[in-house]
């Protein structure tokens, strides 16, 4: 249920609105002023409401669903109720997300926590910090000497922006991040706890002890990333670490130095990508997953949650496994795996069962 206190509503939303988000015609004889009250799952969803259906497992639910509308793509329309309008298409996912982000603006992106305009009481900026008209800076941030912060960008509460950082526009840097050592894109989501540009783990190894390598580089953070809570970013050793453009990084995320990664690629929770790796655009990481240093990852790449890259992947392959092999070749082995298991399984039995007689 949406909880009006925490995602307060925006405009109001009309079934000719939804069938423009779409890009359908409704069906004939539906009043297309209708108001959409609100979003729910198919099983609480009433009549009043908009649900989504695009997964199997969900046939018998969708069948006995209350909602007024149900996006819904065409394999599954057959099973939309009588009473609920169906919206046909390909992608109802994407459709009922730009339906979210509609009614519930608030939900998209960390806004200030303290409903705070401009520069709040308690907030430190340094006098050289240079803030375009519309920033709102929430109390306990602070920002460094000569960091720029661009139009509609939001500082979360106690987020620290270092000395030189640039931030570009429309952005919302949630509370308790901190960026150093970064130049930030226009557009750029850091949800809360994020560290962006602290030291890149780098070492000369000895019998004498550990002599810590100085990281000189920087973080390059492209237009339109998401940052999840708690990830890090570090900052490069001699070179910069990259975050291409579009891409979205889930929460509890570690990214080495020098590592750099493509446009619009899909990195899940628990990723650690070791440094002076290379993805290419389109890569997916599955969630728990790893890359060795110094791999390259090719564009369209897939590699299966809680497995690990330990070589180069070519462009538009899946793997999956530890170390990470061809997703053919993985499921293979795990077959044989299952098959020598269960064989050795009924030899130990029938040796049991002669060793009792």
């Amino acid at each position: 249920m949406v909880e009006p206190n925490f995602f307060p509503r925006g405009g109001e939303l009309t079934l000719r609105q939804v069938a423009t988000l779409a890009q359908v015609d409704l069906p004939d004889g539906i009043d297309p002023e209708k108001i959409i009250a609100n979003a729910g799952p198919l099983e609480t969803a009433g009549p009043d409401d908009v649900a989504y259906m695009n997964n199997p497992g969900y046939v018998d639910i969708l069948a006995n669903t209350k909602a007024g509308v149900c996006i819904v793509s065409p394999r599954f329309s057959a099973r939309v109720p009588q009473t609920t309008i169906a919206i046909v298409t390909p992608d109802p996912y994407r459709v009922y997300a730009s339906i979210l982000a509609y009614m519930y603006p608030t939900a998209v992106r960390p806004s200030s926590v303290f409903d705070a305009t401009g520069i709040s009481p308690g907030s430190f900026v340094h006098p050289t910090a240079r803030l375009e008209q519309g920033v709102i800076v929430d109390p306990g941030a602070v920002i460094g000497p000569h960091a720029e912060v661009g139009a509609g960008t939001v500082i979360g509460a106690h987020s620290v922006i270092g000395a030189h950082v640039r931030i570009g526009r429309d952005c919302s840097i949630g509370a308790q991040v901190s960026i150093l050592n970064a130049f930030v894109g226009n557009r750029v989501v850091i949800l809360p706890g994020a560290r962006i540009g602290q030291d890149g783990f780098g070492f000369a190894m000895g019998r004498n002890g550990h002599l810590k390598v100085p990281q000189i580089g920087r973080v390059i953070i492209q237009d339109d990333v998401d940052i999840g809570a708690n990830t890090t970013i570090d900052r490069g050793a001699s070179r910069d670490t990259v975050i291409g453009e579009g891409t979205k990084i889930d929460n509890l995320v570690q990214i080495g130095h020098n590592v750099s990664i493509g446009r619009h690629c899909v990195i899940v929770a628990q990723v650690g990508i070791a440094g002076s790796s290379t993805l290419d655009d389109f890569v997916v990481i599955g969630g728990q997953g790893g890359v060795s240093g110094h791999r390259h990852i090719g564009a369209g790449a897939m590699i299966a949650g809680g497995s690990h890259a330990a070589d180069d992947i070519p462009a538009g392959e899946k793997w999956g496994g530890t170390p990470a092999k061809p997703m053919k070749a993985w499921i293979r082995e795990l077959r044989e795996l299952k098959k020598l298991a269960a064989s050795h399984a009924v030899s130990s039995k029938t040796t049991s069962q002669s060793d009792e007689e």
